[in-house]
């Protein structure tokens, strides 16, 4: 199925205020209209079902410029970090991985260089210190120089004496990890044991060369932040960000598509983003239960466990979960990528290139957002973010 199959008539029957979404649609759209961004895609979701989806603007697709459509495919970056969190999660449930478990127990090649006492969870909170260890995509395919690599990987801290972001580094390990404890290429696992149960079928992590044609190539957009806003702000003016725009633009190479990036290399539409939360959702209050997770190990890999470790550039506690982030009621949600609206349950994982995807429990409310304009400027970056979430938010009645 594809992602519109699940899109509804009347967004009224499921909850949905016309006069939210409609707040919604329009500051979605504003970017393309004014010409920042060239194409951008949402879906919002509540009940098992798609309130809206729209897509706006033009993309590059397979060498050729063409108008955005549903069922173009974007990629969405570090929102990918939360599909593979969940297949770690099956494995959970079913009793072949336990959070503690060191990672050197599983895969020995990882211990080197002082990696052995490494657990999974750290993994999936990003403490175990390598935040900017190398895995060149070309070389996953070819086992001997992938576990070279994660020999050769050495710590720039004791792991679990802080958080500090890791773009890709941990979540190749983790890929590794779903390949070992259940026999099957990771990007199998994902499509077998998420994606087709879920009648998800543009749910990708690795795409077939055949379907690169539909996928919205990125573009740099827009200037970095002057100075001075910096400083308004109270931020550094050295500040770098966790990757950098040729590794964003990686995407756009037909091998590092069909890689799949475990830490951000998924390639899908909003739609069928929205939909996966939606399932998560169904897991959690037994709505709609397809018994791909267990509930109960659901509840705990959706538990805070980064105590007080805090973001080394804002200085607030992170609110990590297992692979995901949670907003928390401590007023600061809307630094950890959610809207002012959002409940402190929700949970979910944003994209480099501005991309969002979370779900909130308490509202029943899903919310993707994708485009293919990477925003220099990424204050607006987040500004964006925090209005549209904020406007998703509230569209429960």
């Amino acid at each position: 199925m594809t992602a519109e199959e699940f899109l509804i008539d009347d967004p009224r029957e499921l909850g949905v205020v016309l006069a939210k979404l409609d707040a919604l649609l329009d500051r979605a759209s504003r970017d393309v209209r004014e010409g920042l961004l060239p194409a951008a895609q949402l879906a919002i979701a509540r009940h098992g079902r798609i309130a809206a989806m729209r897509t706006w603007g033009v993309a590059t697709q397979g060498g050729e410029e063409k108008p955005a459509t549903n069922t173009t495919l974007f990629p969405v970056f570090s929102c990918t970090k939360a599909i593979v969190a969940a297949a770690i999660w099956i494995l959970i449930g079913e009793g072949r991985l336990d959070p503690a478990e060191r990672v050197a127990g599983i895969v020995a090649e990882f211990g080197a260089n002082g990696k052995a006492t490494i657990t999974v969870e750290q993994l999936m909170l990003h403490t175990c210190g390598f935040p900017r260890a190398p895995m060149p995509p070309h070389e996953w395919p070819e086992r001997s120089k992938r576990l070279a690599r994660f020999a050769s990987w050495r710590l720039d801290w004791p792991p679990g004496s802080r958080f500090v972001y890791h773009p890709t580094a941990s979540f190749w390990a983790l890929a590794e990890i779903i390949e070992r404890r259940s026999g099957e290429d990771f990007r199998n696992f994902i499509r077998h044991r998420i994606a087709q149960p879920l009648n998800l079928s543009d749910l990708n992590v690795g795409l077939n060369r055949d379907q690169h044609v539909r996928v919205a190539d990125l573009a740099l957009v827009g200037e970095p932040p002057p100075a001075e806003e910096l400083r308004r702000l109270g931020l550094p003016v050295d500040n770098q960000p966790s990757t950098t725009e040729q590794a964003l633009l990686g995407i756009n190479e037909p091998a590092v598509r069909e890689v799949g990036i475990p830490g951000g290399g998924g390639l899908m539409t909003a739609g069928d983003l929205a939909m996966f939360y939606q399932a998560l959702l169904g897991h959690l209050d037994g709505s709609c239960d397809s018994g791909i997770w267990r509930r109960d190990a659901l509840g705990e890999a959706l538990r805070v466990r980064s105590d007080a470790l805090t973001d080394p550039m804002l200085g607030i506690r992170v609110n990590r979960a297992l692979g995901v982030v949670v907003a928390g009621d401590d007023g600061r949600a809307v630094f950890r990528g959610f809207g002012r609206a959002n409940s402190s349950r929700s949970f979910g994982h944003g994209g480099a290139g501005g991309q969002i995807g979370w779900a909130d429990p308490v509202s029943g409310i899903s919310f993707a957002y994708c485009t293919n304009g990477i925003d220099r400027n990424f204050i607006r970056h987040w500004q964006r973010g925090v209005e549209l979430s904020s406007f998703a938010a509230e569209c429960a009645s």
